[in-house]
C-alpha cells in the first residue's frame, strides 16, 4: 500500500482585539502589547519538539489560525516562516493563509505580509450590513472590509477567501443574499458561507440572541446555494466555494484525514506513524501564559485513535467534499482496507445515503446531504 499522507502545519496565535460572543476558539483579549518576540522563540521551541513525529516527511501547506493572526507584524511572520524552513522541508508552491479580521489590518499593509511570505489571505468579513456586524460583536464595519478586500487585491496574492456567515440575528433571507452578493461582488477566489452555530462556552450559549427559525435558516440555505450555482464558484465541500484551482489546500488536507503539525498555545496535531500506521492526536498547551512559561511542558496530552474510532473519523470530514472519497485514500489514510467497512458502505448504499461509483469513488446523495448526521452514525 502506497503510504504517502500529505502532512500540513497549523500555526496558532491565540489573541484578538475583542473576543467575538460566538466564538468557541483558543482565544483570548490582547491587553498591552503582544510578546511577539516571546511567543515566536517558544513556537519554534514547539516545532523542534515536533520533529520527531513527522519522519522527515515535506510540508504541502501552511495555515496561521487565531485568534487574530494578523495582529502579528508581517516582519514576526517572516521570521516565523523563515526559522521554520531552517528544520522543515517545504514543497514547491507551498500554500501559506494568514487569517485576518478587516478591523486590524490597517496596522500593517497586506504588501508586507505578502514579502513575508504569505500566499492566500483568509478575511473574516461575516456580513456586509454594520447592524449585524454589531450584533456579533465585531470591531470592523462594512467600510474597513471593503478597504482590506481593495488592499488583497492590490498585492495580488495567489489565493485569498472571503468568510461569510447565514443564520445571524434577526436575519431575513434577503438580508442573507445580500452580503453573500456584496462577497462575490469582490470576485473572491474562494468564499467560505456557513451557518451561525451556538457553541458551549461562548456569550451567544450563554446568552442566547434571536436567531432565524428553522424554516427560515432552510429556505436562506436553500436561496444561498442556488444564488451560489450560478456564480463561478463551485461547491467543493459543505461550506466551501471556488473557483477552478483555488480551492484551499490545507482545509481539504484536513477534510481528506491528512496528518498535520499543531504549534501555539492549544493547538491540535494529527500524526500517523508511517510504519505502524499509528494515528495520534496531540494537543499544546492552551493557556498563552503557561504556554510561554520556559520550565512549562508545551505538550498538554496524546491520544491514540482507536482503530474502530478510525472509520467514522476519516468519514466525518471526508463525506463532506462535494467529490467524495476514494476506495485507495480510504485504505491508504486510514490504513484499513475497504472491506472492514463493507457492510456499513452497502447500508449507506441502499437507504440512497451513499453513492459509490464503478471507479471506486464514494460519494454523499442528495439525500445524505441533507441527513448527514444519520449517515456518519452509520459508521
Amino acid at each position: 500500500m502506497h503510504n504517502y499522507i500529505p502532512l500540513s502545519l497549523y500555526i496558532h496565535i491565540p489573541w484578538c482585539v475583542k473576543k467575538c460572543p460566538y466564538c468557541d476558539f483558543n482565544s483570548y483579549t490582547m491587553e498591552g502589547n503582544l510578546p511577539e518576540k516571546q511567543y515566536i522563540e517558544t513556537l519554534l521551541r514547539d516545532l523542534k519538539q515536533d520533529l520527531s513525529l513527522i519522519q522527515g516527511r515535506s510540508i504541502k501547506s501552511i495555515f496561521f489560525g487565531g485568534g487574530t493572526p494578523s495582529l502579528f507584524s508581517p516582519q514576526s511572520i517572516g521570521e516565523i516562516l523563515d526559522k521554520a524552513s531552517a528544520f522543515l522541508d517545504f514543497e514547491p508552491n507551498l500554500e501559506i493563509t494568514l487569517e485576518a479580521n478587516p478591523g486590524t489590518v490597517e496596522h500593517h499593509a497586506f504588501s508586507d505580509y505578502q514579502s513575508a511570505g504569505i500566499t492566500r489571505i483568509s478575511l473574516g468579513a461575516q456580513s456586509f450590513q454594520n447592524e449585524k456586524l454589531a450584533q456579533l460583536g465585531r470591531i470592523h464595519t462594512i467600510e474597513e472590509t471593503k478597504c482590506a478586500i481593495k488592499s488583497i487585491l492590490a498585492a495580488n496574492f495567489n489565493s485569498f477567501n472571503i468568510d461569510i456567515m447565514y443564520g445571524l440575528p434577526n436575519q431575513t433571507v434577503a438580508d442573507a443574499l445580500f452580503d453573500l452578493k456584496m462577497a462575490l461582488s469582490f470576485s473572491p477566489p474562494h468564499l467560505s458561507w456557513y451557518n451561525l452555530t451556538i457553541e458551549p462556552n461562548t456569550i451567544f450559549h450563554h446568552k442566547k440572541p434571536p436567531l432565524p427559525l428553522d424554516d427560515t435558516l432552510a429556505e436562506m440555505e436553500q436561496a444561498g446555494l442556488e444564488y451560489l450555482a450560478k456564480q463561478e464558484l463551485a461547491q467543493y465541500e459543505i461550506s466551501a466555494f471556488s473557483k477552478p484551482q483555488h480551492q484551499c489546500k490545507h482545509n481539504l488536507n484536513y477534510w481528506k484525514f491528512g496528518d498535520y503539525l499543531g504549534i501555539g498555545a492549544g493547538a491540535h496535531a494529527k500524526i500517523t506513524d508511517l510504519k505502524t500506521h499509528t494515528i495520534t492526536r496531540y494537543w499544546k498547551t492552551r493557556y498563552p501564559k503557561s504556554y510561554l512559561e520556559t520550565d512549562h511542558a508545551l505538550l498538554a496530552g496524546s491520544q491514540i485513535i482507536l482503530t474502530e474510532e478510525i472509520p467514522l473519523e476519516f468519514m466525518l470530514n471526508a463525506l463532506r467534499l462535494t467529490a467524495g472519497t476514494s476506495v485507495q485514500e480510504f485504505e491508504t489514510r486510514s490504513g484499513l482496507p475497504i472491506a472492514s467497512i463493507a457492510t456499513q458502505l452497502s447500508d449507506a448504499e441502499k437507504k440512497g445515503l451513499l453513492i459509490i461509483t464503478e471507479n471506486q469513488k464514494i460519494k454523499t446523495s442528495h439525500l445524505g446531504k441533507r441527513f448527514l448526521n444519520d449517515l456518519l452514525t452509520l459508521f
